[in-house]
């Protein structure tokens, strides 16, 4: 599985899913601060499965229709930093779909995540990312989930992967940074949380018109998800 997560910086990148999609042969594509009311129902191959509705800065997840079919969705709002209740970007901060792999014969799980800005503490977001990893296993427990998006943890990842490790999960970051905009805060912004999947490789794709460059995760269900050996 090829999943390509993409902060789209206020929908200005939006004109670039078109060519990610074709070049880099993708299975599914999460979104991150889209404009749900304007992005196609399909994108080079890819469909909609859902898009978050109350936002104003949402997510979205398309996936390809000729290997998968979407099964379920749940999104989830989590708990507010003072920055949403003040300007109120994001309401909806986790979007998980449920996919039936058609070739395969199984289902996975893959979720678009959007962590709370710089301006919180990491503890919020420990709880925000500790709570959505929680709330994707009611799409299917025990089956292999993945979610990628814009973490907004540059500092104390370490600490990060340890509370993702004592949920069942693995923390995966790219081979380069993925946030440029301004000197101080560059750094590893968006990763894959997984569980049941190897993941291959995170690769940074090049910048665009987003102050975030996409990130292409190469996974693929680990033996023992396929066996359903937990």
């Amino acid at each position: 599985m090829r999943v390509i997560s993409y902060n789209l910086r206020k929908h200005r990148a939006a004109t670039e899913l078109d060519a990610l999609v074709e070049r880099h042969n993708v299975d599914v594509l999460c979104l991150q601060e889209c404009d749900s009311a304007d992005i196609p129902e399909v994108i080079h191959g890819l469909r909609l499965a859902h898009a978050t509705q109350r936002n104003r800065l949402g997510l979205a997840v398309y996936y390809r229709e000729n290997t998968y079919r979407a099964v379920d969705m749940r999104l989830l709002s989590l708990k507010k930093s003072l920055h949403d209740r003040v300007l109120k970007p994001a309401e909806e901060r986790m979007l998980g779909v449920r996919l039936h792999d058609i070739d395969a014969g199984r289902d996975v799980i893959v979720a678009s995540f959007h962590a709370a800005p710089l301006t919180a503490l990491n503890s919020l977001r420990r709880h925000q990312i500790r709570t959505a990893l929680a709330e994707i296993q009611h799409l299917g427990e025990g089956l292999p989930a993945l979610m990628v998006g814009d973490y907004n943890y540059p500092v104390f990842k370490e600490h990060l992967g340890q509370h993702v490790r004592e949920q069942g999960y693995e923390l995966s970051l790219s081979d380069t940074r993925t946030y440029t905009r301004y000197r101080f805060f560059r750094g590893h912004y968006d990763f894959a949380t997984s569980s049941g999947f190897t993941i291959d490789k995170v690769t940074t794709l090049p910048q665009g018109l987003s102050d975030h460059l996409p990130i292409l995760v190469t996974a693929r269900v680990t033996a023992e998800a396929e066996l359903g050996v937990s």
